[in-house]
């Protein structure tokens, strides 16, 4: 890891809550230009968000369709 800072302040002498606001911007506009990794595709059997999609219902021919798709 390198010693050097990630920002310098060249002029002026801001407060805490300067630098702070800064440095969320700086985070914010790199977090913004950075493309978001794409996420691998999970087979529907291995889906684990489709067990909470809707409450089971008791009733007649409910057990058939609590296999089928939501």
């Amino acid at each position: 890891m390198s010693d050097a800072p990630l920002l310098r302040v060249v002029r002026g002498n801001p407060d805490d809550a300067e630098l702070a606001a800064l440095t969320a911007v700086v985070a914010a506009a790199v977090t913004a230009t950075t493309p978001a990794p794409k996420r691998r595709r999970t087979s529907w059997w291995n889906d684990r968000q489709r067990s909470t999609h809707a409450p089971l219902t008791p009733g007649e021919g409910a057990w058939r369709a609590s296999a089928l798709p939501h």
